[in-house]
């Protein structure tokens, strides 16, 4: 089994705009792709780093002495760039999906397909888990999760259901929660919304929107001059904060303008949003809501 393909693998490479002896990261490694590419176009003196939290991931480290990857999550890149003695890299890579590898190991709890335990922790070492988030949490907090990571509509009712199933007994696995939820689920759009329930709790659990904005907060003070991002994210929430601190450098309200009107923002976008093409949704059908954008450091 493949550990994950590697979505929009030559255009997000193409998007960094390689120079052969300059200094890239990966916040994404997952299965390496998208870093073998990028080593397959630097000389000797060029340098990749990687990060993955998930251990499982190290099983796929690349035996190459221009590369170094680091077991930690990317908020903490420049923490971790600075130890190794770097300041500003020519290139940052992230794939924001969740691996193929995750989501066809049952017991990691990512795939609506099996009954496993409540998990989805990235990192396995993580305190926090799926199953918390169903058991322990108020019914107000559910409530937001549901409505903010999962744009239900229904997320009052369902937390409330949630909470009264609860009571009666602890929610320990996938299925236990589909059935407490089945009333939500008619057979038309049973998948859709699994997936957007599963979306949500996923996202509380890792983090996933407040680790997305610390590491597009670092990337201005990270990125040389001419130095490129290429940013690939999977639903709406995440492409709309690269969209937004793309154009502006904020993530919410208007930047300050000067008397004219004028505002500067720390990057600028190269080219157009690019999505997979349908011969890549044929081979690879968790592409098909990928969407990359690249910019460039002013």
């Amino acid at each position: 089994m493949s550990y994950h393909n590697a979505v929009l693998l030559k255009e997000t490479v193409d998007g960094l705009a390689i120079n052969p002896d300059g200094v890239y990261v990966d916040v994404t490694f997952g299965g390496g792709g998208h870093s073998q590419e990028i080593l397959s176009r630097l000389n000797d003196k060029g340098k990749l780093y990687a990060f993955d939290q998930d251990a499982d991931a190290l099983a796929n480290t690349i035996d190459d002495e221009r590369f170094t990857l680091i077991n930690e999550n990317f908020r903490y890149i420049k923490r971790f760039l600075k130890f190794y003695g770097v300041k500003q890299v020519d290139g940052i890579l992230a794939d924001f999906g969740v691996s193929s590898h995750q989501f066809d190991v049952a017991e990691r709890g990512f795939s609506t397909r099996f009954d496993s335990e409540l998990d989805m922790r990235m990192n396995q070492d993580g305190e926090l888990s799926a199953y918390e988030v169903i058991n322990d949490y108020e019914e107000q907090e559910l409530r937001r999760v549901f409505y903010d990571y999962g744009e239900l509509r229904q997320a009052p009712a369902m937390a409330r259901v949630i909470v009264e199933a609860r009571d009666q007994e602890k929610i320990k696995t996938s299925n236990q929660l589909k059935s407490v939820l089945k009333k939500f689920l008619n057979h038309r759009k049973e998948n859709k919304v699994l997936a957007q329930i599963y979306q949500a709790i996923r996202i509380e659990v890792n983090q996933e929107i407040e680790v997305l904005k610390e590491l597009l907060e670092q990337t201005p003070e990270l990125l040389k001059s001419g130095g490129r991002l290429s940013f690939i994210s999977y639903h709406s929430l995440e492409d709309r904060l690269v969209k937004r601190f793309i154009r502006n450098g904020l993530f919410e309200g208007e930047p300050e303008r000067d008397m004219f009107g004028n505002f500067e923002v720390p990057l600028k976008k190269v080219g157009g949003l690019i999505v997979p093409s349908q011969d890549e949704i044929s081979v690879n059908n968790r592409a098909r809501s990928a969407k990359l954008r690249i910019a460039e450091k002013i």
